[in-house]
């Protein structure tokens, strides 16, 4: 970074030398080297071909003028795109990483499915993944990446999960592929998944269907 930093400032340097002694007449002649190669990485070949169309128009612009402004706006607008980075080498070559977001779940919105996003957003989905849980309820990504995180620090795996309700008081119910239903209160939902990872390695509970962790210090079971 500081390398490309301290490249900038020379070419700046360069550039106010120039100006600072030329006519006129002389800069409008001069022109700057046009965006020859558009190097993008981290999607699949298919989608990486379709996010390269979008910056083919970028060949026409000088590489030392292209705002990152704009650069942006064109990944933003892609909503599998988690993280990304963006190098200019100069003279002509622009270089984008990019990081795709992870699909977490399936949900139904106005007749449509769309994945879960570990970007926070809803990307646009064919058909269904049936290997990710399905989320019922009005969803909030706030609330949802609470109880992600509450699953990820706990002792219960995630893909043991079939299907996900969120209530309007925004509490979680668990259906494991396994069949289990899990009645999480609106808070203590580590403890409750710690503790159920627990109770279920044990052979008294192999016939369980319910467990209910809403009420503080009581679980209630049912077979």
């Amino acid at each position: 970074m500081l390398q490309q930093i301290s490249k900038k400032i020379l070419i700046y340097f360069f550039l106010l030398l120039i100006l600072g002694t030329i006519n006129n007449k002389f800069l409008s002649n001069i022109s700057f080297p046009k965006i020859k190669d558009i190097k993008i990485n981290g999607l699949d070949e298919n989608e990486n071909i379709d996010f390269f169309k979008k910056f083919e128009e970028f060949k026409s612009y000088d590489l030392f003028f292209l705002k990152r402004t704009e650069v942006d706006k064109k990944i933003n607008s892609n909503k599998l795109i988690e993280k990304y980075s963006v190098s200019k080498v100069y003279p002509s070559t622009l270089i984008i990483k990019l990081k795709k977001a992870k699909f977490l779940g399936n949900i139904r919105k106005n007749g449509e499915i769309f994945f879960v996003g570990s970007n926070g957003k809803l990307i646009n989905a064919k058909i269904q993944k049936k290997e990710l849980p399905f989320i019922f309820g009005k969803f909030d990504f706030k609330n949802f990446f609470t109880l992600k995180k509450d699953i990820d620090n706990s002792l219960f795996n995630y893909e043991q999960i079939e299907n996900l309700f969120i209530f309007p008081s925004g509490r979680w119910d668990i259906e494991t592929k396994s069949g289990i239903l899990i009645k999480l209160p609106k808070d203590r939902q580590k403890e409750s998944l710690d503790l159920f990872s627990k109770l279920i390695k044990n052979p008294k509970f192999e016939n369980l269907k319910v467990i209910d962790f809403r009420q503080k210090n009581q679980v209630i079971v049912n077979e």
